[in-house]
């Protein structure tokens, strides 16, 4: 265990058992072949309707899940996963609000559906925003919220027959209301002078464009009908010593054995255990460092878990390799503590957003953005805002990237939403989210919103309930809330570990006056700070650049403009960064697509890169700032004066 630190946030794993990361029920591993799991990738094109009726329920009427899709009407093709706004040329489905239908029929290996000692369970990765699922047209399943996965157990389904193929129907409505996360208003025009009868708008107070549909990988999976259901590990280091946690879960008996063994990156086991619970010692445990901050970076061990279970049939086994980082993370009244050495923040906000796929997950452009962001000199990013993909964590783990891992709890702005309906709904989706992602020693920090309304009364209760469920369902990690209000008025930032603040001085006020950056910023960190003593990071700063304009003296929406506002923040970050600012998150990595209006030239245009990943001017401006930053940091860890020398990146 890291000594030391006095009045200090830190965690100890150990303790962990029994008080928090038990509170949640049932498992949701990410799903990896190995000697006891197969899967099955339903990527590809899917039958497509969107439901264009003016009560948008004709599909439920005519109940289109009984018979092939195709029988109901016309329907298009739609790749998956993507988001459907943005593949076809029906300009009604650009905006479209309400139900739409997808529908693929699956072929099944002939021993999925003969062995009824295997256990075939069907995942949708992401689904905006409600969704409805059915197979040949019996209900399996519905979720409410557009970004974590959901699973239904089709064993009975595929092996009554048994069937070689069975068809998956699935229903998705993209419609926000006050007490959906993110919330959203639907608002009827009823002056038939200027609209259509039954006319109406989606209305949503964020400042992203609401792609819808199935966004990523639907898949089948296989386990043995007892398996692993779901694993937790926390970790700790005593001296050089790394400690790895672990709890088991097992569904489908209650006789079984479990056996653990952690191995290295070299394939040598290094520790073993046995049963569902237990510690492991790893002797000169090499630790997860973030990218830049040392030699080895994103070192992760393997925790391969075996189970062998008494059945009626026989014994069982199933097996499944979990990837393991030993780190710790603490939180004083002026740092961040990785590992117990000060981390600073120096990276970006992103979203899932790209031309045509919309949110649709994509290989290519998760590496190009990872390569980016490597190149850069990035060490983090937040999910802003909503939880991206799990590849999109796996990644963060191998690389070394450090996440803010954020719930979709964007555009909390009316009273309404801080309802007792809306807070059950958001006690719900932490869990769903801390259940995911629990495991990666990327995320170092849960956030539960993002410029939420948290002046308004109810904010202060809200934030505490939704902050302390975040906490007993995984104490081993800070939590925050990225905040825009007042520091005298926030009724929810006591209740944080680090306070995250928005501010973009000379854009959305005082436009053009660059002057006034370095005494606004200064004041808004003096003013939370002394209020709050906590550590801070400027969590969003930046200004819409369109790539070529290009004016000297600087002017808005020029490259000079982005690249001059963000000098101004760079001097006070510099000297704030002294004392108690422990990071700077530039919004945002690349252009993305919003709400068309005449604010928005095509979407917001804040990125230092393009929608297409090309740099603009202060992309480089950032690049030398950040591998100067991780250079300072290397200096402090390193005895190698060479490695010191210069600003240059420095490559391991």
């Amino acid at each position: 265990m890291l000594q030391g630190l006095a009045g200090t946030w830190v965690v100890v794993g150990a303790l962990l058992w029994g008080c928090g990361l038990a509170l949640l029920q049932g498992g949701m591993l990410y799903p990896r072949e190995s000697r006891s799991r197969e899967r099955k990738e339903l990527d590809g094109l899917w039958r497509f309707r969107a439901d264009f009726s003016q009560n948008r329920r004709q599909g439920f009427e005519q109940q289109w899940y009984r018979t092939p899709l195709r029988e109901s009407g016309p329907s298009l093709d739609m790749p998956v996963p993507s988001s459907f706004n943005d593949v076809g040329q029906d300009g009604r489905l650009r905006s479209f609000v309400g139900w739409v239908w997808y529908e693929r029929e699956a072929t099944l290996p002939q021993r999925w559906t003969e062995d009824l000692g295997t256990r075939v369970v069907l995942r949708i990765g992401s689904a905006h925003y409600y969704a409805i699922v059915w197979v040949n047209g019996v209900h399996v399943a519905e979720h409410e919220g557009g970004h974590l996965p959901f699973e239904a157990d089709v064993s009975r389904l595929v092996q009554s027959g048994p069937l070689s193929s069975c068809r998956i129907t699935i229903a998705i409505n993209n419609t926000l209301s006050p007490n959906t996360l993110p919330p959203g208003t639907i608002l009827y025009k009823t002056d038939t002078s200027k609209y259509p009868k039954g006319y109406f708008v989606q209305n949503t107070n964020f400042d992203f464009f609401n792609y819808a549909g199935l966004h990523r990988t639907v898949l089948l999976y296989t386990t043995p009908t007892t398996y692993i259901d779901d694993i937790t590990v926390t970790t700790d280091v005593d001296q050089d010593t790394g400690l790895v946690n672990y709890q088991i879960v097992v569904q489908g008996s209650e006789h079984f054995q479990l056996e653990v063994c952690l191995l290295d990156e070299e394939g040598t086991v290094v520790a073993k255990g046995t049963g569902g619970r237990g510690q492991l010692q790893v002797p000169s445990a090499h630790l997860w460092w973030p990218y830049l901050m040392h030699e080895y970076p994103a070192y992760l061990y393997s925790l391969e878990v075996k189970l062998t279970a008494q059945t009626a049939a026989g014994f069982v086994s199933d097996f499944y390799t979990l990837p393991v980082g030993i780190r710790t993370v603490a939180v004083t009244q002026s740092q961040f503590l990785i590992n117990g050495k000060p981390f600073y923040f120096h990276g970006v906000n992103k979203h899932e957003d790209a031309d045509i796929r919309g949110k649709g997950f994509d290989w290519p452009l998760l590496v190009k953005d990872f390569n980016l962001l490597r190149w850069l000199g990035a060490n983090a990013f937040r999910t802003s805002h909503y939880p991206y993909a799990e590849e999109v964590m796996q990644l963060c783990d191998r690389y070394g990237i450090v996440v803010i891992d954020e719930s979709p709890g964007v555009g909390i702005v009316l009273a309404q939403s801080y309802s007792n309906v809306s807070l059950q709904h958001h006690l719900e989706v932490m869990e769903e989210m801390v259940r995911r992602d629990k495991n990666h020693p990327s995320v170092v920090m849960w956030s539960v919103a993002n410029e939420p309304a948290s002046f308004l009364k109810p904010a202060g209760y809200y934030f505490k309930t939704l902050i302390a469920h975040t906490k007993a369902l995984d104490p081993s990690r800070p939590v925050t809330f990225v905040t825009n209000s007042n520091y005298e008025a926030d009724l929810g930032v006591p209740y944080v570990d680090v306070i995250c603040v928005n501010s973009y001085y000379s854009w959305y006020h005082d436009y053009g006056h660059m002057e006034v950056i370095q005494l606004q910023l200064a004041t808004q960190f003096e003013s939370w700070y002394k209020t709050y003593q906590k550590p801070i990071i400027q969590s969003e700063y930046g200004a819409e650049t369109i790539t070529g304009f290009h004016e000297d003296p600087p002017l808005m929406f020029s490259e000079e403009y982005q690249k001059g506002l963000l000098e101004q923040y760079h001097v006070v970050l510099d000297q704030k960064r002294k004392e108690y600012v422990v990071g700077e998150l530039i919004w945002n990595f690349a252009d993305f697509m919003t709400d068309q209006s005449p604010q928005r030239p095509i979407g917001n245009r804040k990125g230092i890169f393009t929608r297409q990943r090309q740099p603009k001017s202060a992309a480089f401006l950032l690049r030398e700032r950040y591998w100067k930053l991780a250079n300072e940091t290397k200096c402090h860890r390193s005895a190698v004066k060479s490695q010191c020398v210069g600003n240059s990146p420095f490559t391991f």
